[in-house]
Parts: structure tokens; sequence; C-alpha cells
């Protein structure tokens, strides 16, 4: 009896890249490569057709949805197909929020071909694959007092880093000033610091927000 093969979707705005992954991963006995998406949008309409098992998809694809907002529109769906995240970028800033998603794995581009071919069949049957720096950095945030910082922390501090006043912060963000001031006094106290410059360096130093 055959065995059925895995079904993938490759969601990537490079074409080398793609080309590259389904080179790969079509050496793999059990896997099939059965579509290509060039945008996130693409990868959300073609995951939902019902034939795909595992996206392998990027985080960054230009003007449009990301990768992590393409996740969470994939994985919202009854009997959706699981999602791989294989990309370069390995921060706290690129990696919560695909994980939050709902993805099932983090993968490297980097990582060895054997590794992605584990990671693939792992997150088929729907395991978790982390590549190490990215579970080492999973693993600090729970060990590093800093590292706590809610969501809504990380946003306000990553527009601070823009250089928004705490009025132009409450407008972007539909808060109050106040509210806006409440946040910044958390994310103080959470990292050991007491001004905004402060506070942005040290983020920036844990990879929460990019500058």
């Amino acid at each position: 009896m055959t065995e059925t093969p895995i079904r993938l979707l490759l969601a990537d705005d490079h074409p080398i890249v793609r080309a590259g992954l389904r080179a790969l991963l079509e050496t793999e006995p059990g896997m099939l490569v059965v579509a290509e998406a060039a945008t996130a949008e693409a990868a959300v309409t073609r995951a939902a057709e019902g034939d795909i098992d595992v996206v392998l998809m990027d985080l960054q694809f230009g003007p449009g949805m990301n990768g992590a907002e393409a996740t969470a529109e994939i994985t919202a769906r009854p009997g959706a197909p699981r999602v791989l995240i294989v990309t370069t970028y390995d921060s706290d800033a690129h990696t919560l929020p695909a994980i939050e998603a709902g993805a099932t794995g983090y993968l490297l581009k980097d990582a060895p071909p054997e590794d992605l071919a584990t990671a693939v069949r792992t997150a088929a049957t729907g395991g978790t694959t982390l590549s190490p720096t990215v579970a080492d950095r999973l693993m600090n945030r729970l060990r590093v007092p800093g590292a706590a910082l809610t969501r809504r922390e990380i946003e306000v501090l990553a527009l601070v880093a823009e250089g928004f006043s705490n009025r132009a912060l409450a407008e972007r963000l539909h808060l109050t000033e106040g509210t806006v001031k409440s946040h910044l006094a958390r994310a103080y106290s959470k990292l050991g610091v007491d001004s905004r410059t402060s506070a942005v360096a040290a983020a920036t130093d844990l990879g929460l927000i990019r500058r």
C-alpha cells in the first residue's frame, strides 16, 4: 500500500528560494510540492483549497500582508494545514508573532537540509520544531524578567523607538495618554530602567524590538 504523501505549499516571494525548497523537498520520499505562492495573500487563498498538509511560510513578502498575518488567517480555519515558518529572521520581534499566530514550527533558512525534511514531517503530524536559536530565545524570554513584556508593551516601545510622543502614541493605538504612561511604567519596571531611551536600548538588546 502506497503511503499518502505530505502535500506542501511553498510561500516565499523569492523564486530562487522556492525553487531551492522544491528541489530539496521533492527528493524526499513521501513529500509532494503541490503549489507555490509569491505573496502572503496568495498563500492564504491557496491554503484554503483543502489539499495542503503543510505550508512552508516566509515572514517578509514586501508590501501587503506578512507571513505572521497569513499564518493567523490560515490556522484560524477548521481543518487548516500546519504552518512551518522558514525564514532568515530570528529575533523575538519576528518569532513571537509567528508562533502566537499559530505556526507549528520555526526554522531558519540556513538549517541543514535534513533538519528541514524532519521539521516538515514533524509539522505534518502536529509536532513542533524550533531552530536552536529560536528555542534559546524563547527560553531566555521565560528566564529573563525583562523578556516578559506584553505584546502591547513591546508595541509601545517600538513606537517610542520611532520617535512617537505619548500623545502621538495614544492616537496611533487608540488609547488614552494615561494608559500609554502605564504601559511605559510597567515596561520600565520589567526592564530595570528609568527612561524612554534606556527602555528602547534594553528592549533592542533583548531582541524584543527592531531598530
